[in-house]
């Protein structure tokens, strides 16, 4: 039996979709054993609106234009040092030459999906490949396909009435899931409980002696199917207020999708605040130590990936924006209120209360599909020490 001892990550850029391969690669036991690569595409100008193109043509078009106007080629966006940019070719050389022990691939995020599935094309029997986030079609490229059941969302009764009878056969996915699928609630990430134990060491001392108790909140930023501004801030800041005598002490983190306005008028509000403390965004990042160390969470209804971890912790988590979310954001927020993981933060709650709920365990169900399909092939992943 040939067994995995190393992996590859393909990432595109984007933290939210790496985290999901690294949390993946750590319950698989490989999160030491694995060398990262990134997708680059032309940014700035006219290629943020061209996205939607497939990435090498993206990246043709880009040079022919430059070469028209008689310019130099674009320098792409440089990577950092732990990381290397994607090529098919190259990587599929590295699997080949490691034929007695396979590679697990491991991508996420649409730019990945031509050059992973390149790369298994390129040397089939030498390489496991994973695709996280859904494909949109021809998964027989992929021997796993992970994806969030949101993704399916289009499918059901109420979203094809959303959507007009001429354009239904264009919206993806057609098919209901298959054998090389596996559905998650929500997100894969890197918050287990190892991480936390961690994480709650390392920030002890900043926060394990604040007054309970502490309540986190995080603020995403808006997409296209939530979207918000400046009425969010205000919505937000107005619902703290009114649950500041049942806590003992606030943090607020921003991600790198909050608007500035946004920010600004949180900032404004509360940078005084002898009870409440804002990141102003430098390292350390202090995320894992808020998922370890908090009491209760209040999180903008954007953020999939913040969800997801929150929700993996058993630990109170409170949506705020969540009306004004639509199409599949609005199913995940319905779905994880279903499940009891979730409830609306509108300023009534009393943050010491606590409710049980089942914490979501996407990441290691995920984990536990790739052991046995990689198993299905007559290999197996080198044992966890």
């Amino acid at each position: 039996m040939r067994v995995i001892s190393r992996a590859i990550v393909i990432g595109n850029g984007v933290a939210g979709a790496q985290n999901q391969c690294i949390g993946l690669l750590r319950a698989l036991g490989l999160s030491d054993r694995y060398t990262l690569y990134r997708v680059n595409r032309p940014r700035g100008g006219i290629n943020d609106k061209l996205r939607w193109l497939p990435i090498n043509v993206h990246k043709q078009l880009d040079g022919a234009v430059e070469w028209i106007r008689g310019k130099p080629a674009k320098k792409l966006m440089p990577f950092p040092a732990e990381s290397r940019e994607a090529d098919a070719r190259h990587i599929a050389k590295v699997a080949q030459q490691a034929f007695e022990s396979p590679i697990l691939v491991v991508a996420s995020g649409h730019d990945t999906i031509s050059i992973a599935s390149s790369i298994k094309k390129l040397v089939p029997d030498n390489v496991f490949l994973v695709q996280i986030q859904h494909p949109r079609s021809r998964l027989h490229r992929f021997d796993l396909v992970i994806t969030p059941q949101h993704d399916y969302y289009p499918l059901s009764p109420e979203a094809q009435e959303q959507i007009p009878l001429f354009l239904r056969r264009w919206v993806t996915p057609r098919k209901p899931p298959d054998k090389h699928e596996v559905l998650t609630v929500g997100a894969l990430h890197q918050a287990d409980s190892d991480a936390l134990r961690s994480a709650a060491s390392a920030w002890h001392d900043e926060m394990a002696l604040l007054s309970k108790p502490l309540l986190v909140v995080f603020v995403g930023g808006p997409t296209r199917h939530c979207r918000y501004g400046a009425d969010l801030a205000m919505q937000l800041i107005a619902s703290i207020k009114s649950v500041l005598p049942t806590c003992g002490s606030i943090r607020i983190s921003f991600s790198r999708r909050t608007p500035k306005i946004v920010s600004e008028i949180i900032l404004t509000e509360f940078s005084n605040h002898p009870r409440v403390y804002i990141w102003n965004g430098q390292d350390p990042n202090p995320h894992m130590g808020h998922l370890a160390l908090a009491d209760a969470f209040v999180i903008t209804a954007d953020s999939v990936s913040m969800l997801s971890e929150a929700c993996s912790t058993g630990k109170p988590v409170y949506v705020i924006g969540a009306e004004r979310c639509t199409w599949k954001f609005s199913h995940f927020i319905r779905t994880l209120h279903s499940r009891g993981a979730v409830r609306p933060f509108t300023g009534t709650e009393n943050i010491c209360e606590k409710w049980e709920y089942a914490p979501l365990d996407d990441t290691e169900k995920a984990a536990g599909e790739v052991i046995k399909a990689v198993a299905e092939r007559g290999w197996r992943l080198l044992p966890y020490c």
